[in-house]
C-alpha cells in the first residue's frame, strides 16, 4: 500500500477506498476480500511512521541500490549532484496558526519561494538516484554536496551554483575530478577565437550530462506529486525522503 501511494498520489483514506474498488489493485496487494479486509487509513499511516522511526527508509534505498550495482546497473564511476526546491504552504490559516517551522524561505533567480530542497547526487552514466537529502529551503546547494558522493565516483558533474566545492573542507582531498559549470557571464567576456569556442563545446558536452539529473526530479515533483510538501491527515509531513 504504501507504494501504490507513493506511485499514485492518493491520500490514505482515498487509497484505502480504490483498494476497495479495484480488483488489481486487490490482486498487487495479495488481498482476498472473501478472507480479510482492506487496511484502513489509519494503519496505513501508523506503517508510514514506523518505517520512518526506524530509520527502515534508508535501508531499503541501500538495499535497491546495492541491487541495482550488482546487476551492473548503477556504475558509479561518476556522480551528477543536484537541487530542487519543492513549496510548502505559507498559509498559518490552520490549527496551530503557523507555518511549518522547518520550511524556510529562499530566493531564485528574482523569486522568493518558501518549502524545502531535495538534494540528490545521481549516476552520471544511468541517471538513477545513489543519495538523497532533504533540507529547508535556504541551505545553500553546495553545502550539502558531501552528503551526496557515493561509492568510487571519480567525477564529479555540478552547476555554477557549486562553485568552490572542490575547495571546501571534507571534499577537497577526495582524489576526485569536478566539473564545475562556469558562469555564462564569463563565457560571454572570453574573447572571440578558438579558445572560447573549446570552451563552449566542452560546456555545453558537460550540460548534457547534468541534464540526466532533472529525470528524477522530474518523477518526484511530477509523477509522485511532490510539487508541494504534503501533509498526512494528521498533520505531519510526507517529504520526498520517505520516497526513497
Amino acid at each position: 500500500m504504501d507504494f501504490l501511494q507513493q506511485w499514485f498520489g492518493p491520500s490514505d483514506e482515498g487509497l484505502e477506498d480504490a483498494i476497495d474498488d479495484s480488483q488489481a489493485l486487490r490482486g498487487f496487494l495479495g488481498i482476498d476480500l472473501g478472507r480479510e479486509a482492506v487496511p484502513d487509513a489509519t494503519t496505513l499511516l501508523g506503517f508510514r511512521h514506523l518505517l520512518e522511526q526506524q530509520g527502515l527508509n534508508e535501508a531499503i534505498f541501500e538495499t535497491v541500490n546495492a541491487g541495482l550495482r550488482a546487476q551492473g546497473l548503477m556504475l558509479s564511476r561518476g556522480t551528477v549532484v543536484d537541487a530542487t526546491i519543492i513549496a510548502a504552504p505559507p498559509s498559518t490559516k490552520n490549527r496551530e496558526k503557523a507555518r511549518d517551522p522547518e520550511m524556510q524561505q529562499s530566493k531564485k533567480g528574482n523569486r522568493w519561494h518558501f518549502g524545502m530542497k531535495a538534494h540528490i547526487g545521481a549516476d552520471a552514466d544511468s541517471g538513477l538516484v545513489h543519495s538523497l537529502s532533504c533540507t529547508a529551503a535556504n541551505v545553500a546547494d553546495v553545502n550539502e554536496t558531501e552528503h551526496l558522493l557515493r561509492g568510487k565516483q571519480d567525477c564529479v558533474f555540478v552547476d555554477a551554483g557549486y562553485l568552490g566545492a572542490d575547495k571546501r573542507v571534507g571534499l577537497e582531498e577526495r582524489p576526485v575530478t569536478w566539473h564545475i559549470a562556469m558562469k555564462r557571464g564569463r563565457l560571454k567576456t572570453m574573447a572571440e577565437g578558438a579558445l572560447k569556442e573549446v570552451t563552449r563545446r566542452a560546456e555545453q558536452l558537460e550540460a548534457q550530462i547534468r541534464a540526466r539529473v532533472e529525470h528524477p526530479f522530474h518523477v518526484v515533483r511530477n509523477l509522485f506529486g511532490h510539487r508541494k510538501v504534503r501533509y498526512g491527515p494528521d498533520g505531519k509531513r510526507q517529504t520526498p525522503a520517505r520516497l526513497s
